[in-house]
């Protein structure tokens, strides 16, 4: 009998689980192009186009395996049925999918499906996620068992002979015109690329050099793409990080690849939060955040995505963001803070234009992050972004705020990141450049009587449940800055706090 390995965000073959258990009988390897999840909200053209990049790689890896992808476009449970009908298929093999809700609403259909066939659907963990996970308590121990034990090699497949078929464009799925001309290439090779130059050369500079956007883009690993859609498993980026560690001689910098390994463990961490509470996405995790009755306004968030607020810096960083599908933790942490605090949109209406805009977009991390920046955790101190302060702060010569909106070319640096105090404003503002949506003085400060005045009203029981839910165990002295861990007894933990991702 024969098995379906059903590739989702895993499209590689090395350090494959689900691939090498199906490797052990006929199988045949696919992908399925679902025009409905490509027309979600979070869905984009750069994201599909730097699939399609490496599912073409993939299609051949695993054709010198012995079987080639088979690729079709449909929905995926008719997909599947046509498959398992013509050849006889009685098991299903995939990954662990911790997507987003339209996934996890078509898996559900897809395990109906299996059972009323009588078809074996097995999925195994890809990465340190642990599904129906009982306790946080144990779980950086398992979640470091997986990391270090020794990756797969690629198996040998064989299977039968099947049309393998076109994988489709962007505009095949439906999707709009999506301009990125920085985009990222996918594929294992260039992954195996960033990770190299940046274990050997790259990465010297990393702890210092990953907030500024001018310093970023070189001295971050720029893996987080290859992570997401999985041409890379992070236990093989895990390992090559340790064995780059263990080298003092070659690697004089180990200070750095120690803040890249714990990046890698904390973006398995905020990934299981999703997989423990899928509701993330669209619900404030924090249930009484939703009285702070924030706007959707149309007209402010086509502003803010377009980097048109009139806050020189953050608009650099959107159209930045725009043009090259990445942005450095520390600007998206801002770009997301300014958007909630200052302009005071709801969460959900950016989180979605901020999705499609991130070629590496994975819901586990955005989704929770998002309302971390935002306020809605209940857990987390608030971090009110001055986008004023960070231009001058992480751009000093106004080299990259001037490279991204060449219409402040006259602005003298000392007032780039505040023209309206130019005094060529008039002859700007309005005209070339718009006027700020907002005051940003005040509108910190009226977002800060808000968020905090909610801190001060909370739920006592209901954020003793969040922490034990979801925070880190890092650190069992302090749960928050509010409650003290003997509030939860010896085995409290401590909310995650500010966390950088800069992979």
């Amino acid at each position: 009998m024969t098995a379906i390995l059903w590739f989702k965000r895993d499209l590689r073959a090395h350090d494959h689980p689900a691939l090498t258990l199906a490797s052990e009988g006929p199988v045949i390897p696919l992908y399925i192009a679902e025009p409905e999840l490509w027309a979600q909200p979070d869905a984009s053209a750069r994201q599909w186009e730097f699939i399609a990049e490496s599912l073409t790689e993939l299609r051949q890896t695993l054709a010198g395996l012995g079987a080639p992808l088979v690729v079709r476009q449909g929905e995926a449970v008719d997909v599947l049925a046509r498959l398992a009908r013509s050849h006889r298929v009685s098991h299903l093999i995939s990954h662990e999918e911790t997507g987003n809700l339209w996934t996890f609403a078509r898996d559900r259909r897809v395990a109906a499906w299996a059972r009323d066939q009588g078809i074996v659907w097995t999925e195994l963990p890809g990465q340190g996620v642990i599904r129906r996970l009982k306790s946080r308590n144990a779980w950086s121990r398992q979640r470091d068992a997986f990391a270090q034990a020794e990756p797969l090699p690629p198996p040998a497949l064989h299977g039968p002979s099947i049309e393998p078929g076109p994988i489709p464009t962007a505009r095949g799925l439906g999707l709009r015109p999506d301009p990125c001309p920085h985009r990222q290439t996918g594929g294992r090779e260039a992954g195996l690329l960033l990770l190299t130059s940046f274990l050997t050369t790259r990465g010297a500079p990393y702890r210092t050099a990953m907030s500024s956007p001018v310093t970023a883009e070189r001295a971050c690993s720029r893996l987080s793409p290859h992570l997401a859609w999985g041409t890379l498993s992070s236990r093989e980026v895990t390992q090559a990080t340790t064995l780059r560690q263990a080298d003092q001689l070659l690697v004089p910098w180990p200070g750095a690849l120690s803040s890249f390994h714990s990046r890698l463990a904390w973006r398995d961490h905020f990934i299981q939060k999703l997989e423990d509470q899928p509701s993330i996405e669209t619900r404030c995790l924090h249930r009484a955040a939703e009285t702070l009755a924030r706007t959707t306004d149309a007209t402010r968030l086509d502003a803010w995505t377009q980097g048109q607020t009139g806050l020189p810096f953050l608009d650099a960083c959107m159209r930045y963001l725009r043009a090259t599908g990445w942005l450095n933790f520390r600007m998206r942490a801002m770009v997301v803070s300014v958007a909630s605090y200052h302009l005071w949109l709801d969460w959900r209406a950016t989180g979605a234009p901020l999705a499609r805009m991130f070629t590496d977009y994975e819901p586990g991390i955005h989704w929770p992050q998002v309302q971390m920046q935002s306020g809605t955790t209940g857990i987390n101190t608030p971090r009110i972004y001055n986008p004023v302060k960070q231009g001058q702060e992480q751009d000093p010569t106004g080299a990259f705020t001037r490279r991204w909106l060449p219409e402040l070319a006259d602005v003298p640096l000392v007032h780039l990141q505040e023209p309206w105090r130019w005094e060529g404003a008039g002859r700007l503002l309005g005209r070339r450049y718009p006027e700020p949506l907002v005051d940003v003085a005040s509108a910190a400060r009226a977002a800060k009587e808000a968020i905090f005045g909610l801190r001060k009203t909370a739920n006592r029981a209901e954020i003793v449940e969040i922490i034990e839910r979801h925070a880190s165990r890092a650190d069992r002295r302090f749960v928050n800055d509010r409650v003290p861990a003997k509030a939860l007894g010896r085995r409290a933990p401590q909310a995650a706090g500010q966390l950088s991702f800069d992979l």
